[in-house]
């Protein structure tokens, strides 16, 4: 079949062949997306839904095979992206480009430097794929089992072993195929000979995975037997019952050599965690250990090494929400205010003036601490300011953003933005690097604003900012439009009428008054509680303040000391 169709006189040119297939796959999608599926029988719609399955591991296909033809043409290069990772993050919206090029190396047909077509890696599996009999997940199950097999294992056995994978990978599920691949892992090296201690180094790793919504990460890892034994001795030490429970306030902490027997005793008769929770709190215990003896040094890329946190206001008040720690993770308030009687605090107040140096001009290369925890404490300080990066705030450099100091740019607060060491070497006039400045005014006024460099003579790539969704206000807004829309704009069913929107609202302090604090009546009563302490006049007669919370004294304090 010819790759161009020929098109009418008024065409300039013939559309190519994938195109037009594109086209017509998309037509057909809108078309099977509504289709009346009624007249099918329960066995037709079964075999509906099961060959649309097996559609989409043949697209996926015909995507790998789209993607290597991307690598073969450099396309990344072209459009400004350094490598193939970044182009299918960011032009294709892969969302797991790392394991879908682990798929792609195993399954699809590459091409060599010399423009020779090269078979898969493992060619049962990528042909099973191809025809749509196994899907992504059983693909990547496979793998995992398939890359586990010591190199030590003769190149015959490998082949054989990718063909049993592969069958069991089109009869069972991604869960079977992790267990049959184990057992088939066992036959394969029955009394662990073949897997030496450079195979063990090789399989090592420990991940801390992202936050899931309630805050909570899971830790995985694969440990070499040194490590194990360190670890299984730390527990066996410190993980007993009774030991460093943060539920009882006369659990003894530490090891368990050095604990009082009758107190540990009486701790371990109240003691209700299971063992992995026991296990849990003998980490943590000992992680504060290492913290508060300050075995992690001074400093790290210029931060104390300390719990450094930023919490908005508002959220300590109300005593709710969340914080971000300087490695990005997120802390329920309650834990960071039981934190705080602990740790020594370090408090950032933004006014017109400062007692710290934070401009330096040109007389300063290096970032000072001062400057990198104002930085830390920007709205979306706590990450990489180049677009798309989490990297947090302990992984960070201080780049002159607006200017490179080799041109001539200031060490300023004002001309300072975060940036991952490799983001930070991206800044550059190539194609392929980054152009960044600061924007001056704006929504956006003081944020770090990165552009691609594109090949000469291309269309130039658009601005991004590493700019997150202020959530809480977001979902509010959609919150306050979903009752517009349930019960009407002007009152709400088992609510309060909304307040008239010509009268002030007196429940808020004016926000234009530098020292209006806060929201609502805790924001109130902090107010006055400032008020009170720096200007002791008699509260008006119609409020009433009750005691304030402890961390509201605080606060309040907090505010009278650095007026």
């Amino acid at each position: 079949m010819s790759d161009t169709t020929h098109v009418d006189d008024d065409s300039t040119a013939p559309r190519p062949r994938a195109v037009e297939l594109v086209a017509e796959l998309h037509a057909i999608l809108d078309e099977l997306q509504t289709v009346d599926l009624s007249p099918c029988t329960d066995a037709e719609l079964t075999e509906v839904a099961a060959a649309t399955e097996r559609a989409i591991a043949r697209l996926t296909v015909a995507g790998d095979r789209q993607i290597n033809e991307v690598e073969a043409r450099d396309l990344p290069r072209k459009t400004g992206c350094r490598t193939l990772m970044q182009f299918m993050t960011h032009r294709l919206r892969v969302s797991n480009p790392m394991r879908r090029r682990k798929q792609m190396d195993a399954t699809a047909h590459r091409t060599s430097l010399g423009g020779e077509l090269l078979p898969p890696e493992y060619p049962c599996l990528a042909e099973a794929f191809a025809q749509g009999t196994v899907g992504t997940a059983h693909v990547q199950a496979a793998l995992d089992v398939l890359d586990r097999i010591p190199n030590a294992v003769d190149h015959d056995v490998k082949v054989a072993a990718e063909r049993q994978m592969a069958e069991i990978a089109e009869a069972h599920t991604p869960a079977d195929i992790t267990q049959l691949g184990a057992r088939l892992l066992a036959y394969l090296d029955p009394d662990g000979t073949l897997a030496d201690d450079t195979e063990r180094k090789r399989r090592r790793n420990l991940w801390v995975n992202r936050q899931r919504a309630d805050g909570t990460a899971k830790l995985t890892a694969t440990l070499t037997p040194e490590l194990a034994a360190r670890v299984t001795m730390l527990l066996a030490v410190w993980a007993t019952p009774g030991m460093n429970n943060p539920n009882d306030p006369y659990s003894p902490t530490g090891s368990v050599e050095d604990a009082n027997p009758e107190a540990l005793a009486a701790a371990a008769e109240r003691d209700d965690r299971t063992p992995a929770q026991i296990n849990h709190d003998a980490l943590n215990a000992l992680l504060k250990a290492v913290l508060d003896d300050g075995l992690l040094g001074k400093s790290h890329r210029g931060l104390p090494v300390q719990l450094i946190i930023k919490a908005d206001l508002d959220d300590l008040i109300r005593e709710a929400g969340l914080a971000t720690t300087a490695t990005g993770t997120l802390l329920p308030i309650p834990d960071l205010i039981a934190m705080a009687g602990d740790v020594q605090p370090w408090l950032a107040i933004f006014k017109d003036a400062t007692a710290v140096p934070l401009h330096f001009g040109r007389g300063k290369r290096l970032a000072s601490r001062e400057q990198r925890l104002v930085s830390f404490a920007r709205p979306d300080g706590e990450v990489c300011s180049a677009p798309g990066c989490d990297q947090p705030a302990t992984q960070v450099e201080l780049h002159h953003a607006h200017k490179d100091w080799a041109k001539g740019g200031l060490t300023d607060i004002d001309d300072l933005a975060p940036a991952c060491p490799r983001h930070n070497r991206m800044v550059g006039p190539k194609p392929g690097q980054y152009t960044t400045h600061i924007v001056r005014s704006g929504p956006h006024e003081g944020r770090c604003v990165w552009r691609l460099n594109a090949e000469p003579g291309a269309p130039p790539n658009p601005e991004h900012l590493n700019r997150r969704p202020d959530l809480p206000r977001r979902f509010a807004h959609h919150l306050n439009t979903v009752r517009d829309e349930i019960h009407g704009p002007t009152s709400r069913s088992g609510d309060q009428s909304r307040p008239d929107q010509s009268r002030p609202d007196r429940s808020r302090p004016d926000q234009s008054r530098p020292d209006a604090v806060g929201d609502g009546d805790s924001g109130r009563r902090l107010e006055l509680a400032y008020r009170q302490l720096v200007h002791p006049p008699a509260p008006p007669k119609h409020f009433t303040n009750r005691p304030l919370r402890p961390v509201e004294a605080a606060l309040a304090r907090i505010l009278a000391d650095h007026r």
